[in-house]
């Protein structure tokens, strides 16, 4: 049986997994400039697509993707916040 954390200890993890997924942002947005604006030079094509059209939309959602799984699967607990029937 787990152990049964304190309020003070939940803020401590929230506050830790809230600062993750704002580094998780900040990297989302940094990859979306490299691969948007830092692509447009390159005249490459992908299905007659621009290279940076590619990279600034499948590419940031395919960042998103790994970053969420990422943050769920490695550093994320699932955690009883209370409610209902807790005295």
């Amino acid at each position: 049986m787990a152990k049964k954390m304190t309020d003070a200890e939940k803020f401590s993890l929230i506050r830790r997994e809230a600062l993750y997924t704002g580094l998780a942002l900040v990297g989302l947005i940094i990859f979306w400039l490299i691969a948007g604006f830092g692509l447009a030079g390159v005249d490459v094509k992908i299905f007659h697509l621009p290279l940076w059209a590619v990279a600034g939309s499948i590419g940031v959602w395919l960042f998103a993707i790994c970053a969420s799984w990422i943050l769920s699967r490695k550093l994320f607990r699932d955690i009883d916040l209370g409610g209902d029937g807790d005295d």
